[in-house]
């Protein structure tokens, strides 16, 4: 595997640890910078003020004001001031301070509740620790991944560069068909014939929508629950949108893995197009590359013009007749719009 594809799965895998680890230490950090500012153990004295200055920070139903004051403690006389004090104060008026028994010159208008840097720290090791136990987590889970669908290595990523022309392999068009009353996918061949299908026979605003596969090879048909795709937002990734698709139940990443395959993407290959490389158990199975609605090498020299259309049009080579474990790959892919090892 790239080192753009591991970087590219970590970020995905760690986005919630991402967030949390740094925040976990922020909490942590101020916790400290307030535990260092505890008024706890402040005595309290009264003080006069000696000058009163409305704030422009006031509230519009309560006054702001910054006083000057000055108090004693043991005989000595000390001077400070507080600024946006709420209420209304006047030259002459006394002030409640709160003062360091240690150090008379360090005051404060309250005492701070000693559990306020307590609950914060609390809460920044929470966060600490929750963001490393899922950092942890993600590497097992890229180890285990590791383990059941094994990435290419040097000598199969060299079979996948090569794949589009050696012997045996095979061209396919997968892409969405629109002009039906059940739309869904379809792959072809070179002479346009349909040789696998998804067809959408119940749709659904909540829950799954319901799909009918057909290999047309064989003539043999299988319905199959499609859950509905919810993204993350920008805070959460980096490369990719995050998806909640699931084929039958299952998440279908979980699925494909179960079955050894393996996808992994060349993100900067033909911009604004995506070149996947697929492996099952560690073998090159095929290559993926999105492209315009005119799929086909014909439409190509016809229309001689490209249109990028995001994610419904794809070809595929391979030497396999697993129709259908790629067809729900590249369905996959579209459906979740997939931009990243996986």
């Amino acid at each position: 595997m790239t080192i753009e594809n591991r970087f590219a799965r970590f970020m995905r895998n760690t986005g919630p640890a991402r967030m949390m680890v740094p925040l976990g230490l922020i909490l942590i950090i101020f916790s400290v910078v307030l535990f260092s500012f505890n008024t706890d153990k402040y005595a309290e004295t009264t003080g006069t003020i000696t000058s009163a200055v409305q704030s422009d920070a006031g509230q519009e139903d309560e006054k702001g004001y910054d006083v000057k004051f000055t108090f004693t403690v043991d005989g000595k006389q000390y001077e400070d001031e507080f600024t946006n004090l709420s209420g209304s104060f006047a030259a002459g008026d006394a002030v409640k301070v709160f003062y360091d028994p240690a150090d008379p010159s360090k005051t404060a208008s309250s005492r701070m509740n000693k559990l306020i840097p307590v609950a914060i720290a609390g809460a920044g090791v929470l966060a600490l620790a929750g963001g490393i136990a899922l950092t942890v987590r993600a590497f097992r889970k890229s180890k285990e991944l590791d383990k059941t669908a094994p990435a290419a290595d040097v000598q199969t990523q060299a079979q996948l560069d090569a794949l589009k022309t050696a012997d045996g392999v095979n061209e396919y068009y997968f892409r969405f068909d629109g002009h039906s009353l059940k739309p869904g996918y379809i792959v072809e061949d070179a002479d346009r014939n349909i040789l696998y299908e998804g067809k959408m026979l119940k749709n659904s605003l909540v829950g799954a929508r319901i799909y009918e596969f057909t290999d047309h090879r064989t003539g043999l048909s299988e319905q199959h629950e499609v859950g509905h795709v919810t993204t993350s937002s920008l805070n959460d990734e980096m490369f990719s949108v995050k998806s909640s698709f699931r084929f039958d139940g299952e998440k279908v990443w979980d699925r494909l893995h179960g079955q050894g395959i393996r996808l992994s993407t060349n993100m900067h290959s033909r911009f604004p197009y995506f070149i996947y490389d697929v492996t099952k158990d560690g073998k090159a199975l095929a290559r993926i590359e999105s492209c315009s609605v005119y799929i086909h090498e014909d439409d190509e020299v016809k229309h001689k013009v490209k249109i990028p259309t995001g994610n419904m049009y794809y070809r595929f080579w391979t030497a396999s007749d697993d129709l259908s474990s790629l067809f729900l790959l590249i369905f996959a892919i579209s459906e979740c719009e997939q931009t990243v090892v996986e």
